[in-house]
């Protein structure tokens, strides 16, 4: 009797580590992946901070009295440049998001800028680019729903305290995206 009581007591303590193990190896796992994805984004944003001084030099040809607005891109991009955290760096491309609508705003005046052959090839890159930071943030924020709801709910959320698991930041949009216009019928 005492030889099965040791063996069940074994077998139990054997299932407790590997439980505790496989736990701490998913939320390593997970919180991996979210680095991963917010470098994903990182990568996009900085392909777009690379296009961006070649757009405001060809925009500075056609359109060198817009310099607000101009000057607002470039510090806009700055601001992208110097996050550092996942708040920082959404607050600072929205900002620059925001600097390159109405720089496209400003080149609709502009007949000749809007047919140069650089400035289309940049834009359209930039379009491209913009598609993959949506996409890069879409999976990012997958990724930290993921890994946060693992760090809430039990029991891995003992195991998520116990070895100073913390939860990750969403990457979110702006205020002004987020707001549902008014539909009238």
């Amino acid at each position: 009797m005492d030889m099965l009581l040791t063996i069940v007591l074994i077998v139990c303590l054997i299932i407790i580590i590997v439980t505790i193990v496989h736990m701490y190896n998913n939320l390593v796992g997970l919180r991996n992946r979210v680095k991963n994805s917010y470098a994903q984004i990182d990568v996009q944003l900085k392909r777009r901070n690379d296009l961006i001084p070649n757009l405001v030099e060809t925009v500075k040809g056609y359109a060198g009295h817009e310099k607000g607005v101009l000057e607002e891109v470039t510090k806009a991009r700055t601001g992208v440049m110097n996050a550092s955290t996942v708040e920082e760096t959404s607050a600072a491309d929205n900002q620059l998001t925001g600097a390159l609508k109405t720089l496209f705003a400003v080149a609709e005046n502009y007949p000749d800028l809007k047919a140069n052959s650089n400035f289309q090839q940049l834009q359209s890159e930039l379009s491209d680019t913009e598609d993959k930071i949506a996409y890069a943030r879409q999976f990012y924020n997958d990724v930290v729903l993921k890994y946060n709801n693992t760090c809430q709910q039990f029991p891995s959320n003992m195991m998520a305290k116990l070895f100073g698991f913390k939860e990750e930041a969403f990457f979110e949009a702006p205020e002004s995206e987020r707001e549902v216009p008014e539909v009238k019928f």
